[in-house]
């Protein structure tokens, strides 16, 4: 016996941005409910919405207005993408592209994947699916400098890692563009659109989907309610080539880290660090690992956790235990455990080496005092003690904090 599916979404979007269902005061009910009836074997059935108001006992059907609708969508789904059922940020609108298209709308999910976005208008379903596979083939040549040139002409002195971390709360990923969804926004979808669709989604593993759109008034309010082709659960990032990741994620110079100086109270502080020229990290081999991959002439960023960025330097020496590290005091070495530190150094169990303190000493280019830590929405933080430091923004943000030439 067949399979049937039936999806119902609830909420509606009112034209000043309210959703019903939860925060209605209209005295009336109103749901919209969706029917997609899929057996299997057998051809799909264009999928159709209805809206009805429920007055006690009584329904009343509302009729859709499709009069303009899809003239206004791409102005409405870029004041507020949320509308396609997830957050994103809008990165460029009718972008021009190498054979001469123009994309409706990029934009950028929280994994930094890209949404091709393009409105069916008056296309047919045929045209319509293949040029946003071809608009998306364009898209997956792009590397992550082109992206950001992109999100430069769309919107002018704002940098893509402060506007993604404003939208996210996230700092933009590594990877940007390893991954494309297609979206195709219209106001209806024929049953040859839907079997296109559905054939490359479901048979091929395509990201692509239709979402559309019915406009309904109503006593006086307006209303768009939204429905998703194939079912809709976010997008998914597929497994990227390492020579896509070559394009699709900033180039690591070779010699820049960040390093993360956990300063607290009842542990280590920066101002040792800042005095005696060091790093350090330790308590079990998470905190110490990392710490070992710097190695003498790789340059590190210094940075306390939820404060900013407070130093520059350069390494001079390999890792070694704390109570083992020697710094070099008007001209002599000397041991850093024996120096008038403000901090505490030890762990418990640290005899064992993974428990232990390590340090790595650094002559430093520029300090500043933890109070004066610099940092701004966008730059890189990274949980590891020590990470390859391969975001621009943050490189340059930094140099020009500290006075520093690149």
């Amino acid at each position: 016996m067949p399979k049937y599916r039936l999806a119902v979404d609830r909420f509606l979007t009112k034209s000043e941005e309210t959703w019903l269902g939860e925060q209605s005061t209209y005295d009336a009910m109103i749901q919209m409910w969706r029917f997609a009836v899929l057996p299997k074997g057998m051809l799909t059935m264009a999928v159709e919405m209805g809206l009805w108001r429920a007055d006690g006992d009584k329904l009343s059907r509302i009729v859709p207005t499709p009069i303009g609708l899809e003239s206004h969508l791409e102005n409405y789904i870029e004041s507020d993408p949320a509308m396609l059922g997830e957050t994103l940020l809008i990165i460029g609108r009718q972008v021009l592209t190498s054979h001469g298209g123009f994309i409706d709308l990029l934009a950028l999910d929280e994994t930094a994947a890209v949404h091709v976005i393009e409105l069916k208008r008056d296309k047919t379903p045929r045209d319509v699916t293949a040029q946003v596979i071809d608009y998306g083939s364009w898209v997956s040549t792009l590397s992550r400098a082109e992206v950001q040139a992109i999100f430069e002409v769309y919107s002018p002195g704002v940098a893509l890692e402060e506007a993604f971390a404003d939208r996210f709360n996230e700092i933009l990923p590594d990877e940007v563009n390893a991954a494309q969804i297609f979206t195709i926004v219209a106001a209806s979808v024929d049953s040859a659109t839907e079997r296109i669709v559905r054939f490359l989604n479901e048979g091929f593993g395509v990201p692509i989907n239709v979402v559309f759109f019915r406009h309904f008034t109503d006593r006086g309010a307006s209303y768009l309610a939204r429905t998703w082709l194939v079912e809709h659960e976010g997008s998914t990032a597929a497994t990227v080539s390492a020579s896509r990741q070559i394009k699709t994620r900033e180039v690591w110079n070779g010699t820049d880290w960040y390093v993360s100086f956990g300063d607290s109270p009842e542990g280590r502080q920066w101002s040792d660090g800042m005095k005696y020229g060091f790093v350090s990290g330790g308590g079990g081999e998470w905190f110490s690992r990392t710490l070992k991959n710097l190695t003498p002439g790789a340059r590190v960023f210094a940075c306390i956790p939820k404060i900013g960025y407070v130093g520059v330097g350069v390494v001079t020496g390999d890792a070694q235990r704390f109570d083992q590290t020697l710094v070099m005091l008007e001209g002599v070495e000397t041991p850093l455990k024996n120096l008038p530190l403000n901090g505490h150094y030890r762990h418990a169990d640290d005899d064992d080496d993974t428990m232990a303190e390590w340090a790595v000493t650094v002559e430093w280019t520029h300090t500043v005092p933890r109070e004066q830590g610099v940092w701004k929405t966008g730059m890189f933080a990274n949980q590891n003690t020590a990470a390859k430091l391969r975001q621009q923004f943050t490189i340059e943000q930094v140099t020009a904090a500290f006075g520093l030439e690149d």
